[in-house]
């Protein structure tokens, strides 16, 4: 059975843009997974400590057959090969995979939370899934387009496709 997942991408280091560009070409390629859309990419202030650069963020809408849990690892495979370190809680990264929602899925363990447990306060996630599917909502009902409307502003901004390969 094929679940829709949504992927929110992240990067501030090491050419952002391009790193969420290569992001989606290995998400296109997941095993029992098809690359549905690719949301456009926007710039925002970092969540957490200031002193870092800017992150650019966008989301991918895939179909897949993985669990979520092999997802997650598949997902850790890319952002390992792509030098992500985990040296400081919200600091910078070349990238950053999440899924923020899987299918009608809630689910809570140690290595995960679905939905995405900030989803309702990243607005450089939920305007990506809103890009992805205007319609979309977690698996209580809430509109994500509600969300989006209640969400604090982070400065994001709309980065033109040139600005990304």
């Amino acid at each position: 059975m094929m679940t829709d997942a949504f992927i929110g991408l992240g990067s501030n280091l090491k050419e952002p843009a391009t790193q969420l560009a290569r992001a989606v070409s290995a998400l296109a390629t997941l095993p029992d997974t098809v690359l549905v859309a690719q949301s456009p990419f926007y710039a925002s202030r970092p969540v957490g400590p200031q002193d870092q650069p800017d992150f650019v963020n966008g989301a991918v809408w895939l179909r897949t057959s993985l669990t979520p849990h092999q997802l997650l690892d598949q997902l850790q495979r890319i952002e390992h090969k792509h030098g992500r370190e985990r040296l400081r809680h919200w600091g910078p990264r070349t990238l950053d995979l999440d899924i923020l929602i899987f299918g009608d899925q809630v689910l809570e363990d140690e290595r995960l939370t679905v939905p995405h447990r900030e989803l309702r306060n990243r607005d450089f996630a939920l305007q990506p899934l809103l890009d992805l599917k205007a319609d979309l909502a977690l698996p209580d009902g809430t509109a994500v387009a509600e969300l989006r409307s209640r969400c604090p502003d982070n400065g994001l901004r709309k980065l033109p496709p040139a600005d990304y390969p």
